[in-house]
């Protein structure tokens, strides 16, 4: 068998250092991401938006040969799955380090009152939040008893009679 063909899946840097990269780059964005805030991520949550990303970078170098070999990117690739995985198991277990990994909801609306701290913290606009309400059927602040930024980047609303929301209408490309 022809043994150049299989240094391709053998880590040409120390397994400790490709462990070590890994995990310094998913907790260190991991604390980045908590500090800036969540309002534009979306349906993901911020680790698995960032576990996307860490895996598609990972997994690039060695697809297009920037790695020295396979077995660089899949340690890579191990570590950022095992932090996920990890940072997860660990927040279920603690829910006190849950409250410093994981975002909470955030409330922008209490009693038909805007919080306009918290929309500043987010960055988010008068009109921003008027559009979310609206999506949800609601046209007027006097509406809603308690509106919630979710940690997906969703708006949740509590109607003050407690009827039922309007799902946000999904946009059709037809």
């Amino acid at each position: 068998m022809d043994t150049a063909w299989l240094q391709m899946f053998v880590p040409t840097v120390p397994v400790w250092e490709l462990v070590i990269r890994g995990t310094v780059t998913f907790l260190g964005l991991l604390i980045l991401l908590r500090l800036v805030g969540r309002r534009e991520s979306g349906g993901l949550g911020v680790t698995d938006l960032l576990v996307v990303v860490l895996l598609a970078d990972a997994a690039g170098a060695g697809l297009r040969g920037e790695a020295q070999s396979l077995g660089d990117s899949a340690v890579i690739v191990g570590s950022i799955l095992f932090w996920s995985v990890g940072t997860d198991a660990l927040s279920y277990r603690w829910p006190a380090l849950s409250r410093m990994i994981k975002a909470r909801p955030r409330a922008l609306i209490r009693d038909g009152n805007l919080d306009r701290r918290v929309m500043r913290r987010e960055f988010m606009t008068f009109d921003e939040l008027m559009s979310q309400l609206r999506l949800h059927g609601v046209t007027d602040l006097s509406e809603v008893e308690t509106a919630y930024l979710e940690p997906n980047g969703m708006v949740s609303i509590i109607r003050r009679d407690h009827g039922d929301i309007e799902e946000p209408a999904k946009p059709s490309y037809e």
